[in-house]
């Protein structure tokens, strides 16, 4: 059964194989492959019936286009229920789409960098790109009239690689009392401002949406153009995807305050984002896993592991579909769905409301169906479902609470795009 998750990750081979029979001899539990890939199949029938397609005769293509024609309904859905008439005014909706997100109520504190030690760091080393972007010849001009969050936004569309480089090196000097708890912001930048340095990277992800880990800052970019459908069902999940990603990272240096090298593994982190955050039965795992799987369990928690500085509302965390189908309850039809897909001409056809929104948003044909977000969610499902066994997930706890031991050589492919 591992091969079918194999196809649907394009995972590299024999490696992955090799890994799940590591798993499953450490955790003795010899069927979570086999389990998660019929709960995989049974969901993508259940749905596609609730669709009124046949699972046994319905084609590829036909299943992809109804999903379409079913994010476009819960589009229209979505903008109506937050005060627009239309679906497809980016200027309409954007500012509607931010409020929404801003009154939800979900956990928005982070541990993230002072304001001032922001500025003092843009301070010590101008972005000359930005200030003359912006018509500024002195920074301390700059960094008084400008909002810190956009300033910093822009290095990465403005400054030069070798430039984003030297600057975040800086950020090895960093000491746990500069930062500080606070809410995230959501940040919706000036066309006329920001438009001409932004439009090559939203035209590269496909989305108008990035986020400052180190500063709580999600940035909404200006969109090129005034009229697109679907762009309510794409934002507002991304929004509510990068909350928890910001959150996700917080945690992490939180936990990491205590470290001696606090600033090199926050630099290492913002970096690289390497995955050798526990290693378990000789498969590296990534933070973004532990954090979920210990913020979702309610009938135990691990104090002896986390505290006093990472809290229990620190490893909450709740799944975009969730949060939306508490605004239109017709969306409900997503819940849970992130980690399915099914096999078609060798290629996930997945119900990930996310990778699905981004193809409809973006027109893509069925031979370029986004499957990204997809992927990265049953790589995660996978490596939560082990964790869950009990042996491997004591291994974990003793890793947490001590010096990260050596990762063993089996690396896994980590997905992608494609």
């Amino acid at each position: 059964m591992s091969k079918y998750l194999s196809d649907l990750l394009k995972a590299d081979e024999p490696m992955f194989t090799s890994a799940l029979k590591q798993l499953e001899l450490a955790s003795g539990d010899q069927s979570v492959d086999v389990r998660l890939t019929a709960e995989l199949i049974g969901k993508a029938h259940m749905k596609m019936r609730e669709l009124g397609l046949d699972p046994d005769d319905t084609t590829g293509k036909e299943l992809y286009h109804a999903l379409l024609s079913l994010v476009k309904k819960h589009d229209e859905f979505l903008a109506k229920k937050i005060g627009s008439k239309t679906a497809s005014d980016v200027q309409d909706l954007l500012p509607r789409i931010k409020a929404v997100v801003e009154k939800i109520d979900v956990p928005k504190k982070v541990w993230v960098l002072r304001p001032s030690v922001a500025k003092r760091l843009l301070k010590a080393m101008p972005p000359k790109h930005v200030m003359k972007h912006l018509g500024y010849k002195s920074v301390d001009s700059m960094l008084k009239r400008e909002p810190i969050a956009e300033l910093y936004g822009s290095l990465r569309f403005a400054e030069d690689p070798a430039w984003l480089q030297s600057f975040l090196q800086r950020y090895k000097t960093l000491r746990p009392s500069d930062f500080e708890t606070r809410n995230i912001e959501i940040v919706l930048m000036d066309s006329k401002k920001w438009g001409e340095l932004t439009k090559a990277f939203v035209h590269k992800k496909r989305h108008n949406l990035t986020h400052l880990k180190e500063l709580g800052v999600i940035l909404m970019l200006p969109m090129p153009i005034k009229q697109m459908h679907g762009i309510t069902i794409t934002v507002l999940p991304l929004l509510l995807h990068y909350l928890n990603e910001i959150r996700l990272y917080s945690s992490f240096f939180k936990l990491q305050q205590v470290k001696p090298g606090f600033g090199e593994i926050l630099v290492d982190t913002l970096i690289a984002d390497p995955d050798k955050h526990a290693v378990m039965a000789g498969q590296k795992i990534h933070w973004r896993v532990i954090q979920r799987y210990f913020g979702k369990l309610e009938s135990e928690y691990h104090p002896e592991m986390f505290e006093p500085h990472v809290q229990p509302e620190d490893l909450h965390w709740r799944k975009a579909e969730e949060v939306l189908y508490n605004i239109e309850p017709a969306l409900h039809f997503w819940y849970d769905l992130d980690y399915v897909a099914i096999l078609h001409e060798g290629r996930p056809l997945t119900f990930n409301l996310m990778d699905m929104a981004i193809s409809y948003v973006n027109s893509l044909s069925y031979s370029d169906r986004a499957v990204y977000h997809f992927r990265e969610s049953l790589w995660n499902e996978i490596f939560m479902r082990y964790l869950g066994q009990k042996t491997l997930e004591t291994q974990v706890l003793k890793q947490l609470d001590n010096e990260m031991i050596a990762p063993e050589s089996l690396l896994l492919h980590s997905g992608g795009s494609s």
